[in-house]
């Protein structure tokens, strides 16, 4: 999904690009250092690493507080749902306030502070003494969780050049998982408490890493401080890129401030539908949201298509015949963006409510325990190995099918999905571990 998203927005900021500033453009890039650039997005990624962490630390968790000796601590059925579940109402208020803040205070100084709420949340944990702060603790981790959430991909994004935007951006759900995964892997040697302090590491060592780490080049340049941003672009790009070049792009696409509300946009509908959809999972069911989620998918990139496909027939008209009898004719560009920001935030919202959270939860719930560890981790390698064959061979569809037909193909796959599901994708709303089990042995529940 972010590789759709990366490389989406990639074509709708360059399709207009001529042949000579692409030839400038790549004349700089050749002479760029990654190394410092790697090391900032390592710096942030750990926000989405603690994310994970967040995410995890329920499951280990609730088995032990739910028979816990001491009554005042001690998780009946509906509390340890409240406990897993409270998390999302924090984000969801994250990633508004995230929104907010990146604008007043910048990318940097935002995932700085945002590492606070999740060091007290666990902190409170730690210390709890009742339901209450265990419910405290977990709100607090979860409004730092949704402003990860926005503020990391806005960073990276703005900090990456273009030949590695995607990749790195692809990090940030690779570390989310990673962190959900490293959370059950302690929860097997560690208690709730220590586990507790364990999950508090990463946010540590953002803010301190973060610390060392510069501000993006745009937020310096919206703010006016232009020797600083040249200053954030050597260390980014080494010291023989031309930073001044650099700087003066961002400075002359003054247009792209559009962009960045776009991404917040975007974070924030992925921020908040997905909590909707924890909200409703155990109501609507697995299956309901995953086929809307799917649908959704299907015709939001099939829409991609269509505006692909106008563009490059608006644009590539030379007799123009189809620019004499479109109504888009002054300005075609600006006439269909509205498709292209339309089909972005129906494609987030569908994914948020169903294939984003939903087969992480059915991956943990119908495997039987003797293989729950083999085969999650196959999954996760499925997941990711996708995800990388996407990345590594979009050019190589684009080139192939154009921009249009390799959207159409994401939408044909969405269409694959449906009917996978349909078929074959159990309910398991409702029901325990043992009943899905035997659901699939063919037996009596």
């Amino acid at each position: 999904m972010i590789e759709i998203q990366n490389e989406s927005r990639r074509l709708l900021d360059t399709e207009d690009e001529d042949t000579g500033v692409r030839s400038e453009q790549d004349a700089y890039l050749d002479k760029v250092k990654n190394g410092k650039l790697f090391l900032a997005s390592l710096a942030a990624v750990l926000g989405p690493l603690s994310f994970g962490f967040v995410l995890g630390y329920s499951s280990p968790a609730i088995p032990e507080l739910s028979t816990i000796t001491d009554p005042r601590l001690r998780l009946d059925d509906d509390e340890a749902s409240w406990f897993g579940s409270i998390v999302t109402i924090g984000a969801a208020i994250g990633g508004l306030l995230g929104g907010w803040m990146v604008d007043k205070i910048g990318r940097k100084l935002s995932l700085m502070f945002c590492a606070l709420p999740y060091i007290f949340g666990f902190t409170i944990v730690i210390a709890a003494q009742n339901v209450w702060m265990l419910y405290l603790g977990r709100v607090l981790t979860g409004l730092a969780s949704g402003v990860t959430s926005l503020v990391v991909p806005l960073y990276i994004s703005e900090i990456a050049h273009e030949r590695v935007r995607g990749t790195m951006g692809s990090c940030v759900q690779l570390m989310v998982v990673t962190g959900i995964m490293g959370a059950y892997i302690a929860g097997m040697f560690l208690d709730w408490r220590w586990l507790a302090i364990c999950c508090s590491i990463p946010p540590t060592m953002m803010m301190v890493f973060m610390c060392f780490m510069p501000e993006t080049p745009r937020f310096l340049l919206s703010q006016g401080k232009r020797r600083e941003a040249e200053e954030a672009v050597r260390f980014l790009r080494g010291p023989d890129a031309p930073a001044e070049w650099e700087c003066a792009r961002i400075e002359d696409a003054s247009d792209n401030q559009n962009s960045n509300v776009a991404t917040v946009v975007v974070a924030a509908i992925q921020v908040v539908f997905t909590a909707v959809a924890a909200l409703v999972m155990d109501r609507a069911g697995r299956k309901l949201l995953l086929i809307l989620s799917g649908v959704s998918m299907c015709l939001s990139t099939a829409a991609f298509g269509v505006y692909f496909k106008l563009s490059s027939e608006t644009h590539g008209n030379s007799s123009g015949l189809f620019l004499v009898e479109s109504p888009l004719a002054e300005d075609p560009a600006a006439g269909l963006s509205w498709l292209a920001l339309a089909s972005m935030g129906f494609f987030i919202t569908g994914f948020s409510l169903g294939w984003g959270p939903i087969p992480w939860l059915v991956m943990s719930e119908i495997f039987p325990s003797r293989v729950k560890g083999f085969a999650s981790s196959v999954c996760v390698l499925t997941n990711w190995g996708s995800a990388f064959i996407i990345t590594k061979t979009f050019q190589d569809l684009m080139d192939l099918l154009t921009s249009a037909g390799t959207f159409w193909l994401f939408s044909g796959c969405c269409a694959l999905n449906i009917v996978f599901t349909i078929l074959f994708v159990p309910e398991t709303k409702g029901k325990s571990l043992e009943q899905i089990q035997a659901q699939f042995k063919g037996t009596p529940e």
